[in-house]
């Protein structure tokens, strides 16, 4: 399968869906903030200059100031694949990223999502 599209997708493009996923759950904007912080250490002042340079999803993953050791501990099932059976290193970030997402939608308590 050919990746390149998703991969020059601007995060910024994205990001205002994510917000209204977790905001239409009841969720806040400093929780998600939180989670891409704990998955890419990201600070609100790098997040938003990424946001405003409208990086790529490659450019956001490969400047993240640092992926958490535990991102490996994401699992289960988004967009119809298995998130630890995803070969593309960066299509896996990507999907964790969006199973990170989910799961602050669906209500799961913070401690769980960041694998605590």
């Amino acid at each position: 399968m050919d990746n390149t599209r998703v991969f020059k997708m601007s995060f910024a493009g994205v990001y205002p869906h994510y917000v209204a996923k977790a905001e239409k759950k009841g969720r806040t904007k400093a929780e998600l903030h939180a989670v891409i912080e704990w998955l890419t250490g990201y600070d609100e002042r790098g997040l938003e200059k990424v946001i405003a340079e409208k990086v790529s999803f490659e450019t956001f993953f490969a400047q993240a100031p640092r992926m958490n050791a535990n991102a490996g501990k994401i699992t289960g099932v988004i967009c119809g694949y298995k998130v630890e059976e995803i070969e593309d290193p960066l299509m896996r970030k990507i999907r964790w990223l969006d199973k990170l997402v989910d799961e602050l939608a669906k209500g799961k308590k913070m401690e769980k999502i960041l694998r605590a």
